[in-house]
């Protein structure tokens, strides 16, 4: 059972980041600030969760949440900046769209670089701890799959619409064939070394 809050006093937000070990695409986060007396007998991890469920679920979280953003950092921006600072990044440029300020943060993980003078506080594994972590989860995860979907529309050989750009075997056998876009974060190992094509 997810706890409804932290601190029943604040008002809080929770985030969550998705896309932190793939190989292309931009690492997104979301925030996400929930009525206190928010219920939802399903909302849950979004990896716990099948698709069709982030899915209804994004709707029910967008209508009743009290605020609620998403934010993105490409893969040039993880490449220069490095994918941790980078999910620290997308996290505050969610929470800087935010139409209510949050007096607390409620971050998944169990690092995160302040963000201005609101107190935050780190939990491993919140998404599954906590309802506006798992919330912001759900966002993060919908909006870069959406995204994903988009780019694989362009790159068909990535085949990025079941991969969502993780390190599977098909993918980096896709990179070795085709080599890498614009997309794809350089920084990370793209290629198996083991890897050898015919």
């Amino acid at each position: 059972m997810l706890k409804k809050y932290f601190d029943k006093e604040l008002i809080e937000a929770g985030c969550d980041e998705a896309g932190r070990g793939c190989l292309a695409g931009p690492v997104f986060a979301a925030a996400v600030i929930l009525p206190k007396k928010f219920k939802n007998s399903i909302l849950n991890d979004s990896k716990k969760l099948s698709d069709k469920n982030r899915r209804l679920l994004r709707i029910v979280i967008e209508e009743e949440a009290l605020a609620w953003a998403v934010g993105q950092v490409g893969a040039e921006e993880i490449d220069e900046i490095n994918i941790l600072n980078a999910s620290f990044l997308a996290m505050h440029r969610a929470l800087d769209q935010l139409k209510l300020t949050p007096q607390s943060l409620l971050i998944d993980g169990n690092r995160f670089n302040k963000y201005k003078k609101i107190p935050h506080t780190c939990i491993i594994e919140g998404d599954g701890k906590f309802m506006s972590i798992a919330a912001a989860s759900i966002l993060a995860k919908t909006y870069r799959d959406d995204y994903m979907d988009e780019l694989h529309e362009k790159f068909p050989m990535y085949d990025w619409i079941n991969n969502r750009a993780y390190a599977t075997l098909s993918h980096r056998i896709a990179i070795q064939k085709n080599g890498f876009t614009e997309h794809h974060r350089k920084s990370f190992r793209l290629f198996y070394d083991e890897l050898k094509m015919d």
